[in-house]
This record gives C-alpha cells, sequence and structure tokens, in this order.
C-alpha cells in the first residue's frame, strides 16, 4: 500500500495529473487472453512469497492489527513512456511479456496512511467484504474504475505487516484478460492511475534504492516517468519481476530521489 506522477495518460494506460488531482478515461483494449502469461502469474500467486526485509516486521497478536488486500492486476496492451523502457522491450519480447503493464497509483496527499506514495490498487477489508479478495477488488473498483467481474483471481500471496499504520496486508494476484480504462474515482483517495509497462519498471536504468533514515529503511525503488515508486509496493514488484523471471541486472547502489 504505499511516489510522484503528473502526465496525460495515453489511451487505456493512465490518467490525467493537474494540482492535486487526476482523472481521465480511457478506452477499452481488445486484448486476446494469454495463457502463457497467465500460468506465470499463477506461478507468482502459488509462490506465497514476498522478499526477507518485507518478512521481518511480525504482527502482534492483539486488536491493533488491521487487515487489508492490494490487487496486483496485470494485463496487456501497455506500452512503455521511457527510453530505457523501449529499449528493454525486446528482451522481454523473448518471454512474450514486452506488452505487460500492471496497475498502479499514487495515492492523495491528504489521507492518513502513505499520503503521497505510489501503491497497488487496494485499502483495509471493510465488515461487508466476504473476503481479502473481495476487499482487494472493491478497493480497485473505487479507486481505479476496474470492474470486479473483469479480473481473473489467480491467488494470493503471504500477508505482510506494515508497523506504521499497522495493516496486515495480503497482496492478491488478478490477471487482466481484457484490460479496460484506468481513472481516479475519488480524488480524496488517489491522486493519479497509470497502468505502467513491465518494461519500464524491469529497464536497469530506472531502477535503484530509495532510503529513509527517519524509518531506517532502505527498499528498491523505480522510476517509471510517472511514477516513483519504493517501500512495501517497490518491495513486492521486485520480488515478482526476479520470480517471473523478467527482471535483469541493475544497479542496487543507484540512489533515486523522492520528494515528498
Amino acid at each position: 500500500m504505499s511516489a510522484e506522477a503528473c502526465e496525460r495518460g495515453t489511451s487505456g494506460q493512465g490518467s490525467v495529473g493537474q494540482g492535486s488531482a487526476a482523472q481521465a478515461s480511457t478506452g477499452h483494449d481488445p486484448v486476446a487472453h494469454d495463457p502463457t502469461l497467465r500460468t506465470q502469474l499463477e506461478s507468482l500467486a502459488a509462490s506465497n512469497g514476498s522478499p526477507e526485509w518485507l518478512r521481518r516486521a511480525q504482527a502482534p497478536g492483539d486488536d491493533s492489527v488491521r487487515d487489508a488486500a492490494v490487487l496486483m492486476l496485470f494485463g496487456k496492451g501497455g506500452q512503455p513512456r521511457t527510453d530505457a523502457g523501449r529499449a528493454e522491450s525486446s528482451r522481454l519480447a523473448d518471454f512474450g511479456v514486452d506488452d505487460v503493464d500492471i496497475v498502479l497509483l499514487q495515492r492523495a496527499s491528504t489521507l492518513r496512511n502513505h499520503p503521497g506514495q505510489v501503491a497497488f490498487p487496494g485499502g483495509r477489508r471493510d465488515p461487508e467484504d466476504d473476503s481479502l479478495v473481495a476487499a482487494a477488488l472493491r478497493e480497485a473498483r473505487e479507486e481505479a474504475g476496474i470492474v470486479p467481474s473483469t479480473v481473473d483471481v489467480l491467488g494470493q500471496m503471504d500477508p505482510l505487516y506494515i508497523p506504521v499504520s499497522k495493516f496486515q496486508v495480503t497482496p492478491v494476484i488478478g490477471y487482466w484478460a481484457q484490460p479496460g480504462a484506468v481513472r481516479v474515482m475519488d480524488t480524496a483517495e488517489s491522486y493519479s492511475v497509470y497502468r505502467v509497462s513491465a518494461a519500464d519498471l524491469v529497464a536497469p536504468a530506472n531502477r535503484g534504492t530509495f532510503s529513509r533514515p527517519d524509518l531506517k529503511i532502505t527498499t528498491p525503488a523505480f522510476d517509471v516517468g510517472v511514477l516513483k515508486v519504493w517501500g512495501f509496493t517497490a518491495g513486492i514488484l521486485d520480488f515478482a519481476l526476479e520470480h517471473l523471471g523478467w527482471a535483469g541486472e541493475w544497479d542496487r547502489d543507484l540512489h533515486i530521489d523522492i520528494d515528498f
């Protein structure tokens, strides 16, 4: 659940950043079902994995811990926005994933928890949610306009505890065979929403690390032009890209600056 964006989105891939709010409507992408990608994502869902550094925090056994879920939604049809991503597309074409994208959003700066950070769509589980999957799908609809019935849920990864907000967060893996529009639904919740190309995420020039001395953490980071990702979301993305076999070598000593 967890940094910057302001670009006019392209069809089916993004939103418009304007001041403190963002909104755009995009068309439906006629992308055929891809069994190869779906099989890869099923493997990710079955991994029950996450980076070791995110597993270190243990949730206390009391009522202060709140359940939450995020939707890691992968589809096809996305194109890289950065030169580095475009250069990486030919390598990803060997895996058949050069046009794969994932939905990411930048949270509103006025939110109480993780303001302004980049995150997967998601949030806390409400009493009316039958399951964590239901919570992730509801939040994805409320935050990014994703229609739950269009998402093929493939499973979920191990929950992870985030001490700063006291959420126990479960990543839910989704496959979007027919990707649709993503857009900001409520400016009180989200500043911008994008379908981010996997090529932009794995491009070595777009990757590095980010440190928060006040939180005593250093995390992977991504700068994909319209967003800068760090923290929980970057950690999960880093793990997923490695597990899927899409990631290449990148410089872990490269620092990515992120403003708050």
